[in-house]
């Protein structure tokens, strides 16, 4: 099964100078959540959604995507918008946070002594879409013929839960008793939200879940053990909700999962190691179409090896160009590694490396802007541009 793209970003751009202007007054960490956005910041995420869509169009890059531009960061606008959820703008740090987790940890040592976080206080129920609007704002900007080539992304159902102190991401007062029940509820309104979108135009979803990488980590598992969590029943409660999240969703609605291991200001990542510890659960026991991993840096990401427990029928977007750098990739060098990639696959499905190029794809490995301050060290919307265009021109000198 190929790609929606053979040549795909992850969905973030960085943010004009307008937008980050108008944003100063939610500039604040603890603002991440805010629903409180005065309309002039509404009226500059307009237009420079409006500058980027037509810049994507004109290039030829795809998929089309509205840069993230209406988020402080890409997980905002969600949780905070569903009926039982309250938005905690100073969570202490650690305290509040499961033990040793590498984000908190991080942040910690850069000075940080609270994190905001979304609670549960009450049921969990959809009374109304948190992103529809997002959406419209882009599909507004897009003929008709071009909706199927847009792409929206959304956080994933575990982010609030993974960091949050075991127990802690639901209160007494919520109802809930388990986890699971948690779960079960929040499930219940990914789907609806799938549904509306799917409703009002969208054809391809990307869920964003960095933080299963972090079953990759030691530093992570170590916490975990000194909470006295079970990491394998864990990651078995997040795995299991995202298959319960797209049970129902429409045939021609195309899934993807994005990973990878942190992509904040400075080009700062969280966590390191290969996908190995989670390859396999990942790919064949969730229910995604597509998935857009980070493969750039050897070091941090590991190589291609787990790609060897990858299904025939699914599909892995190659993140091959670093948003974290400003030097622009050999084109050779990616090509002889998309083939690396390939040559895998094929040895581990027995088929032919041609057949196996087929259900690959290139991007940059993460977000250009994973929250609105954020960007690469050195990394200018010039070279973003050029980046772009590389990945664009990789893809078709491979495909055609």
């Amino acid at each position: 099964m190929a790609p929606p793209f053979r040549a795909d970003h992850i969905g973030s751009l960085l943010r004009p100078q307008s937008l980050l202007e108008a944003r100063k007054c939610l500039s604040s960490p603890s603002q991440m959540y805010s629903l409180d956005i005065p309309q002039t910041v509404k009226d500059a995420e307009l237009e420079a959604i409006r500058e980027v869509v037509k810049i994507q169009i004109e290039k030829g890059i795809r998929s089309i995507t509205d840069g993230e531009y209406a988020r402080h960061i890409y997980y905002g606008g969600f949780f905070e918008k569903l009926s039982g959820f309250e938005a905690k703008p100073d969570l202490p740090i650690p305290d509040a946070f499961r033990t040793d987790f590498p984000t908190t940890t991080g942040l910690a040592k850069m000075g940080a002594k609270t994190r905001a976080a979304v609670k549960c206080i009450g049921k969990i129920e959809y009374e109304e879409s948190p992103y529809l609007s997002e959406w419209l704002e882009l599909r507004e900007n897009l003929p008709k013929d071009l909706w199927s080539q847009a792409k929206f992304t959304i956080p994933a159902p575990n982010y609030q839960h993974i960091q949050l102190k075991p127990g802690t991401a639901w209160t007494k007062e919520s109802g809930y008793t388990s986890d699971q029940e948690y779960f079960d509820d929040l499930a219940k309104c990914y789907a609806a939200e799938l549904q509306t979108l799917y409703d009002a135009g969208l054809r391809n979803i990307q869920v964003d879940d960095p933080h299963l990488t972090y079953f990759c980590s030691s530093q992570f598992l170590e916490g975990c053990k000194k909470d006295g969590t079970d990491t394998d029943a864990l990651l078995d409660l997040y795995t299991r909700t995202h298959n319960q999240l797209l049970a129902n969703k429409p045939a021609d609605l195309h899934a993807g999962m994005h990973l990878c291991r942190g992509n904040m200001s400075g080009s700062t990542h969280w966590v390191s190691g290969s996908y190995e510890k989670i390859a396999h659960k990942l790919f064949n026991e969730t229910d995604y179409q597509t998935y857009y991993l980070e493969f750039d840096d050897l070091v941090r990401a590991g190589g291609f090896e787990p790609l060897r427990f990858l299904p025939r029928g699914k599909n892995v977007v190659l993140g091959l160009v670093s948003t974290k750098t400003p030097e622009l990739e050999d084109p050779s060098v990616i090509k002889e590694r998309v083939h690396a990639a390939a040559e895998v696959i094929a040895g581990a499905q027995g088929v032919s490396k041609e057949e196996a190029l087929g259900c690959l794809a290139v991007s940059p490995q993460c977000g250009f802007s994973s929250s609105s301050l954020a960007g690469g060290i050195g990394m200018t919307t010039e070279l973003m541009w050029q980046k772009l265009q590389l990945v664009r021109d990789v893809a078709r000198d491979i495909w055609g």
